[in-house]
Protein backbone atom coordinates (compact mmCIF):
# COMPACT_ATOMS: atom_id res chain seq x y z
CA UNK A 1 0.00 0.00 0.00
CA UNK A 2 1.23 3.48 -0.82
CA UNK A 3 0.39 7.02 0.14
CA UNK A 4 0.34 9.98 -2.24
CA UNK A 5 0.25 13.65 -1.37
CA UNK A 6 -0.98 15.66 -4.33
CA UNK A 7 -1.54 19.33 -4.94
CA UNK A 8 -3.27 20.41 -8.16
CA UNK A 9 -3.06 24.15 -8.85
CA UNK A 10 -5.04 25.58 -11.77
CA UNK A 11 -3.50 28.66 -13.38
CA UNK A 12 -4.88 30.95 -16.04
CA UNK A 13 -8.39 30.96 -14.62
CA UNK A 14 -10.97 33.71 -14.85
CA UNK A 15 -10.97 34.25 -11.08
CA UNK A 16 -8.36 34.25 -8.29
CA UNK A 17 -10.57 31.91 -6.23
CA UNK A 18 -9.76 28.24 -6.84
CA UNK A 19 -12.15 26.41 -4.51
CA UNK A 20 -14.48 25.35 -7.35
CA UNK A 21 -11.53 23.73 -9.13
CA UNK A 22 -10.35 22.08 -5.91
CA UNK A 23 -13.86 20.72 -5.30
CA UNK A 24 -13.89 19.25 -8.81
CA UNK A 25 -10.58 17.52 -8.20
CA UNK A 26 -11.55 16.23 -4.74
CA UNK A 27 -14.81 14.89 -6.18
CA UNK A 28 -12.68 12.57 -8.33
CA UNK A 29 -10.88 11.33 -5.21
CA UNK A 30 -14.19 10.63 -3.46
CA UNK A 31 -15.48 8.75 -6.50
CA UNK A 32 -12.34 6.60 -6.53
CA UNK A 33 -13.35 5.19 -3.15
CA UNK A 34 -9.85 5.43 -1.69
CA UNK A 35 -9.01 6.63 1.81
CA UNK A 36 -8.10 10.32 1.64
CA UNK A 37 -7.66 13.41 3.74
CA UNK A 38 -8.10 16.90 2.36
CA UNK A 39 -5.62 19.45 3.68
CA UNK A 40 -5.34 23.20 3.18
CA UNK A 41 -2.54 22.87 0.60
CA UNK A 42 -3.04 19.37 -0.82
CA UNK A 43 -4.72 16.00 -0.47
CA UNK A 44 -3.33 12.72 0.86
CA UNK A 45 -4.66 9.51 -0.73
CA UNK A 46 -3.91 5.89 0.22
CA UNK A 47 -4.01 3.02 -2.28
CA UNK A 48 -2.03 0.83 -4.65
CA UNK A 49 0.59 2.71 -6.68
CA UNK A 50 -1.10 2.05 -10.03
CA UNK A 51 -4.43 3.32 -8.73
CA UNK A 52 -2.79 6.42 -7.23
CA UNK A 53 -0.96 7.28 -10.45
CA UNK A 54 -4.11 6.81 -12.53
CA UNK A 55 -6.02 9.02 -10.10
CA UNK A 56 -3.27 11.66 -10.21
CA UNK A 57 -3.62 11.80 -13.99
CA UNK A 58 -7.39 12.33 -13.74
CA UNK A 59 -6.92 14.94 -11.03
CA UNK A 60 -4.38 16.81 -13.16
CA UNK A 61 -6.73 16.85 -16.16
CA UNK A 62 -9.86 17.99 -14.29
CA UNK A 63 -9.01 21.73 -14.10
CA UNK A 64 -8.42 21.74 -17.87
CA UNK A 65 -11.89 20.25 -18.34
CA UNK A 66 -13.20 23.08 -16.15
CA UNK A 67 -11.54 25.78 -18.27
CA UNK A 68 -8.10 26.31 -16.72
CA UNK A 69 -5.41 27.18 -19.24
CA UNK A 70 -2.51 25.82 -17.19
CA UNK A 71 -2.18 23.33 -14.32
CA UNK A 72 0.75 22.78 -11.96
CA UNK A 73 0.60 19.45 -10.11
CA UNK A 74 2.96 18.34 -7.36
CA UNK A 75 3.03 14.68 -6.28
CA UNK A 76 4.87 12.90 -3.47
CA UNK A 77 4.53 9.13 -3.05
CA UNK A 78 5.49 7.07 0.00
CA UNK A 79 5.49 3.40 -1.06
CA UNK A 80 6.19 1.34 2.05
CA UNK A 81 6.13 -2.42 1.55
CA UNK A 82 7.16 -3.75 4.94
CA UNK A 83 3.93 -2.75 6.72
CA UNK A 84 0.62 -1.05 5.90
CA UNK A 85 0.47 2.73 5.73
CA UNK A 86 -2.43 4.74 7.05
CA UNK A 87 -2.90 8.45 7.39
CA UNK A 88 -3.76 8.09 11.08
CA UNK A 89 -0.74 5.85 11.66
CA UNK A 90 1.70 8.35 10.18
CA UNK A 91 0.22 11.17 12.26
CA UNK A 92 0.20 9.06 15.43
CA UNK A 93 3.87 8.09 14.97
CA UNK A 94 4.88 11.76 15.11
CA UNK A 95 2.43 12.79 17.83
CA UNK A 96 3.72 10.02 20.11
CA UNK A 97 7.17 11.55 19.90
CA UNK A 98 6.07 15.09 20.76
Amino acid sequence: MAMMEISVVPLGTATPGLSAYVAGVVRLVREAGLEYELGPMGTVVVGEVDALLALARRMHEEPFAMGALRVATTIKIDDRRDKPLTIAGKLRAVQEKL
